[in-house]
């Protein structure tokens, strides 16, 4: 059944429709190797290849003995080309969505053409390979039943520091890309927003050569990555632990929390009572030194 249902889609027997469809191709991040044959086959059928940087992508297709027409498609220029594969997709040609490296509209180029292609009819197929938040989370140990993806973090530190607030509550496993001149800025952010005991994975150079996984403590893999001198090289994934679960309903389980905290507050500095409850609690150190704030002031 399985192969009855994958020839049935298959990109050749979709040449004797009247329209094209748009392929969404993923390429390897690294290794070479990683490429579908599924993907090779879509590649040397389709019409017209759309990648990121045609430059780069022609060294692929030139590897591949692959042959294409190539138009660009990129961030600045997205909104602009789009119309122009949609009427490629109308005269019944075959389009293959390809970025520099890993899955298309995974913090990269294509979101405005796919939307743009289904809004108008067309036929979007996923053609699935690699992916480098995939890769990490299935590598790195962490709770993968739930995770979150969030990109990239902003480039200023106020920014990102605001952004790593506003996760600092949040239950699934953290996930977000991150570039090596700001690798080292973003861990120490880490460390002081979420807490230096906060469990991290770092997952850096995934399928090349020189794959390195980082994990402990946000502190151990700080001191490790400032110890390592590859350790502010290549393209990193971050993984980070989500805050525990808290049991029994949200407003329960906060005044339990509140409780201890109160008790502690009577006895000792906010910062250690902030320290202990996260020893107790499982929860974020800087969110318990936040609410004993606002208890203290209370």
């Amino acid at each position: 059944m399985e192969n009855e249902v994958s020839d049935k889609l298959s990109p050749d027997s979709r040449k004797s429709e009247s329209k094209g469809t748009l392929y969404v191709v993923a390429t390897p991040i690294g290794n070479l190797d990683d490429l579908s044959p599924r993907a090779t086959r879509t590649l040397a059928i389709a019409d017209v290849v759309a990648a990121e940087d045609t430059r780069h992508s022609g060294r692929l297709l030139s590897h591949l003995g692959i042959q294409k027409r190539m138009v660009a498609l990129h961030d600045h220029n997205e909104k602009d080309r789009a119309a122009g594969i949609l009427a490629e997709l109308e005269a019944g040609r075959d389009v293959a969505l390809i970025s520099d490296a890993g899955t298309p509209l995974i913090s990269d180029p294509g979101y405005v053409l796919v939307s743009e292609a289904r809004a108008a009819g067309y036929r979007v197929s996923p053609i699935p390979g690699p992916c480098a938040l995939v890769a990490a989370l299935s590598a790195a140990g962490l709770p993968t039943d739930r995770f979150l993806y969030v990109g990239f973090l902003p480039a200023k530190r106020s920014g990102r520091r605001a952004s790593l607030d506003s996760l600092s509550r949040e239950v699934s496993t953290l996930v977000f890309y991150e570039s090596p001149h700001r690798i080292l800025e973003s861990v120490r952010d880490i460390a002081e927003v979420l807490g230096p005991d906060r469990e991290i994975v770092l997952g850096r150079e995934i399928t090349k050569t020189f794959e390195t996984f980082y994990s402990g403590s946000v502190a151990e893999v700080l001191a490790e990555l400032e110890s390592d001198p590859h350790g502010s090289r290549g393209e990193f994934v971050v993984m980070i632990r989500g805050v525990m679960a808290r049991a029994g309903n949200d407003e329960a389980a906060t005044m339990d929390v509140d409780r201890v905290l109160r008790v502690l507050l009577a006895e000792l500095p906010v910062k250690k009572v902030a320290r202990m409850a996260s020893e107790l609690t499982g929860l974020s150190k800087n969110e318990l030194y936040q609410r004993a704030l606002e208890l203290k002031d209370s």
